[in-house]
């Protein structure tokens, strides 16, 4: 067997430093495992604090208390792709968002609809109803 094919053999038995196939893992292999074992750990710690903050919402108690509209905005998110056949692809996601002041001077901020958000003027006085973090209304005084 000359030095070439004993290479090959070697490559093929482990020795060649493949995915999978050496007795110790690689640098890279340790390097995948971490970045999918980082990114599973993410996943699942964004569901229970969102579970956590959905469960503290419902055993919080519905308020209803006067306030007033003094902030509004929006957060506009832009998505672009580009796919191989030359076509290019965009959206957009628009959040909305509301601040109440309520008569003690504290000032909350709650995600609202858009159709929601549309009706609100600053300046706006009337009952804010919520829920923990949970915005449920607004009934405004005329």
């Amino acid at each position: 067997m000359n030095n070439r094919e004993g290479y090959i053999t070697d490559f093929y038995n482990g020795y060649g430093g493949g995915f999978g196939n050496s007795l110790f893992p690689s640098f890279v292999e340790i390097f995948m495992i971490l970045i999918f074992i980082v990114f599973i750990v993410m996943f699942v710690r964004i569901i229970v604090v969102s579970a956590r903050q959905g469960i503290k919402n419902s055993k919080s108690p519905v308020l209803s208390v006067d306030a007033r509209v003094v902030a509004k905005r929006t957060d506009i998110s832009y998505h672009s792709d580009h796919v191989d056949d030359g076509i290019d692809t965009s959206s957009s996601s628009t959040w909305y968002y509301v601040t109440f002041e309520v008569e003690s001077g504290d000032r909350m901020e709650f995600s609202v609809m858009s159709s929601e958000f549309g009706m609100l003027v600053e300046g706006d006085c009337g009952k804010l109803k919520f829920q923990g973090t949970r915005y449920l209304g607004f009934v405004r005084q005329i």
